[in-house]
């Protein structure tokens, strides 16, 4: 379906980002942390699909090639 364009290290990268982002939600919910979570899981889908659209869109693959 979708062909992997990221690497290991950007991957990891966006998984840790997403978690910490909903850490935040956890912490400031319900008052003011909902852009938390939906900014948590943006970077945390992308991290473990392994493709990203944007990247797509400016034709840039950081996946190492053999």
């Amino acid at each position: 379906m979708f062909t992997h364009n990221m690497s290991t290290i950007d991957r990891i990268g966006r998984i840790l980002l997403g978690i910490a982002l909903l850490i935040c939600y956890q912490v400031f919910s319900p008052a003011r942390g909902s852009e938390f979570f939906l900014l948590g899981l943006l970077p945390m889908a992308t991290g473990l699909i392994g493709h990203c659209p944007l990247y797509s869109l400016l034709k840039l693959n950081t996946r190492k090639t053999e």
